[in-house]
């Protein structure tokens, strides 16, 4: 392979805006203009405060935004793959085959009423629909070897009810890597988790991003975590980057809203009687411009 090659981002997204209809008819754009692209083997963090557009990033890249969202992009590619002009089908195809996605809690994810080994089970004969059964029954318990279950025959013939939140996110991402996508982007894949299963989940991450190189987009509203765990950072306020920096250089971040976000996370040692109140600028919203209608915005539509 060549340098520039393997150099070669492996997301590039340019001016990506997202944005629903309100019921007098105007759109409101919940993302506006965002840019970032990432590296294979890196481990991107996006953080903000509910509603800034995190997880509709991570879901325009997947195609899985809802049908009332009005989305365009100047540039969205994908290992080479131009995203914005490939068909309908043929994108679904390869999305499913080449990203993954974590979700935030496994009890609103699993189907509840389907064994573990039933659920993935459908989700491989998507990407393997000739595998016979014994081969796929193979492929399942494989698969949640993988992520350091110690008992995958008992876990595959268990309900999502009969789990903890810990093994339930472990069957979510064996589901996820266990096709090998190239992107996993997990969106709050800790927060339902004690500190300890936490670390475990994260471990396993790591595991299987340093194996395959994968790219990770990890959403998160923990700071701290996001620091230890990533490699780059990128900040969003009201749908747009504010700033972006090396993982470890987030203690050092200048924008005022980020600095806001870190001043409100409670230190362990030495914690102060109350906690600062994050106090918005009405700059910010100019340093991001004005709305307008996204049908005039320049860019395809996804």
């Amino acid at each position: 392979m060549r340098n520039d090659e393997a150099d070669a981002p492996l997301c590039e997204i340019d001016d990506l805006r997202i944005a629903f209809r309100a019921h007098d008819g105007t759109l409101n754009e919940a993302v506006r203009g965002l840019s970032l692209t990432l590296k294979k083997g890196e481990r991107l963090g996006i953080v903000g405060e509910s509603g800034s557009g995190k997880s509709l990033t991570g879901r325009a890249l997947l195609g899985l935004l809802p049908p009332a969202a009005h989305c365009t992009a100047k540039r969205l590619r994908f290992d080479g793959h131009d995203m914005l002009t490939m068909p309908t089908d043929k994108r679904r195809r390869f999305c499913g085959s080449q990203m993954g996605m974590v979700l935030q809690d496994p009890k609103y994810s699993l189907n509840p009423v389907m064994t573990v080994e039933q659920q993935m089970r459908e989700a491989f004969a998507l990407h393997e629909p000739k595998l016979g059964r014994r081969a796929m029954r193979a492929k399942v318990i494989a698969a949640l070897e993988s992520v350091h279950i110690r008992n995958p025959e008992r876990v595959a013939r268990s309900y999502p009810h009969e789990l903890s939140g810990g093994m339930g996110q472990r069957v979510m991402i064996a589901m996820m890597v266990s096709t090998g996508p190239r992107l996993l982007i997990a969106d709050e894949p800790t927060s339902a988790l004690d500190v300890l299963v936490s670390m475990q989940v994260l471990a396993v991450l790591d595991e299987l991003i340093e194996k395959h190189q994968t790219g990770l987009i990890f959403i998160s509203h923990d700071l701290p975590l996001v620091m230890s765990f990533c490699d780059r950072v990128i900040v969003m306020y009201a749908g747009r980057v504010v700033e972006t920096c090396a993982a470890r250089d987030l203690i050092h971040a200048q924008h005022p809203y980020t600095r806001g976000l870190l001043a409100a996370n409670p230190p362990l040692v030495d914690p102060p009687a109350e906690l600062p109140v994050l106090s918005r600028d009405a700059a910010w919203l100019s340093e991001i411009g004005d709305v307008g209608d996204i049908g005039q915005q320049q860019g395809a539509p996804l």
